[in-house]
């Protein structure tokens, strides 16, 4: 108990440390967002300070030394989440570059997700405290993928990192759902862990590591809540959602954080659902996708979305962990 606190002050004190010189730093280069064209309502948003990210990431790696974390989960975790950290970075740089706001291309992007997530997945399917099986918060005894392990695995990661990066289109939004999902995520875990579900120091260090991302998302709404003086960027959006995959699979914890997370799915589903409906029927469902975008067209102020979101997420977690207890 007394590392997972440790791993949540020190990531707080490092990340609030950091965003001052991110916001400095960012601001010398001018690296302000851009706006797309038609996200009218957030154009006085341009040219605010981007790739937050890197402090949020500073303070999740760094707070590592501190809690004396020295397994592999934890270094594969780290490694992990800084991976995608660097693909966001490029997909930022290239944005305030040449001030648009394209970035990566769609393929350029699910290209070296896919690479990261690869790689991770086929370690994941040899690693014997991870496998092929997977927990659910409604099941007692685990489910067995087989050989069909790698591919959901991957699709974990695709899922995660950009339902994640189509989260983050509101200030507060991503930051506070994504710290109510990792301090979940150390619930889950230890209750797994105490019904001998998971093993071993892998689940401590998944638990250290939720707590000090919780951290870092703490603090980095010090600088984000509306109105934000800092974005995480891509930077910031990719990271979170590469350490929760990676927390997901390496933690047989995928479905629950699935029902944790369905934020981060309602949101996936209503450009899936906008795109496709354009597509067949040339109309669209909602005033604009992703759905937060929608409430925010309808006069919803986008602090109050963000609360919202936020309060349905833990509502969430309370049942998940609910579930777990009363099965395992």
């Amino acid at each position: 108990m007394i590392s997972v606190l440790c791993a949540f002050l020190a990531a707080f004190a490092i990340c609030m440390l950091a965003l001052p010189l991110n916001i400095k730093l960012v601001k010398k280069l001018k690296a302000g967002q851009p706006i797309l064209s038609y996200v009218d309502n957030h154009k006085a948003k341009a040219g605010t300070p981007t790739m937050g990210g890197v402090s949020i990431v500073l303070g999740l790696v760094a707070s590592l030394f501190f809690t004396r974390r020295g397994d592999k989960i934890a270094y594969i975790t780290a490694i992990v989440t800084v991976g995608y950290a660097l693909i966001g970075f490029i997909d930022d740089f290239i944005k305030v570059k040449y001030k648009n706001n394209k970035g990566l291309s769609a393929a350029q992007k699910i290209i070296f997700q896919v690479l990261l997530a690869v790689v991770v997945s086929v370690y994941a399917y040899y690693e014997p405290t991870v496998g092929s099986s997977i927990y659910a918060p409604f099941a007692p005894v685990a489910i067995e993928l087989g050989a069909f392990a790698p591919v959901y695995f991957i699709f974990i990661f695709l899922a995660f990192t950009n339902s994640v990066n189509l989260t983050d289109g509101l200030d507060g939004l991503a930051s506070s759902v994504t710290a109510t999902v990792s301090l979940f995520c150390c619930v889950i875990v230890g209750i797994a862990a105490a019904a001998d579900k998971l093993t071993g120091d892998g689940a401590v260090d998944i638990i250290i590591m939720c707590a000090a991302l919780c951290g870092s998302c703490c603090a980095f709404l010090t600088h984000n809540t509306h109105p934000a003086k800092i974005f995480m960027g891509d930077t910031g959006s990719l990271a979170l959602g590469g350490f929760l995959a990676c927390v997901a699979v390496l933690g047989r914890m995928s479905l629950s954080m699935l029902l944790i997370g369905v934020m981060y799915i309602i949101t996936s589903l209503s450009v899936i659902i906008q795109v496709v409906s354009f597509k067949l029927r040339k109309k669209r469902v909602f005033l604009m996708a992703p759905i937060h975008h929608h409430f925010e067209r309808k006069g919803v102020f986008e602090g109050k979305i963000a609360v919202v979101y936020t309060i349905v997420t833990f509502v969430c977690g309370i049942v998940t962990a609910v579930l777990m207890l009363a099965l395992y």
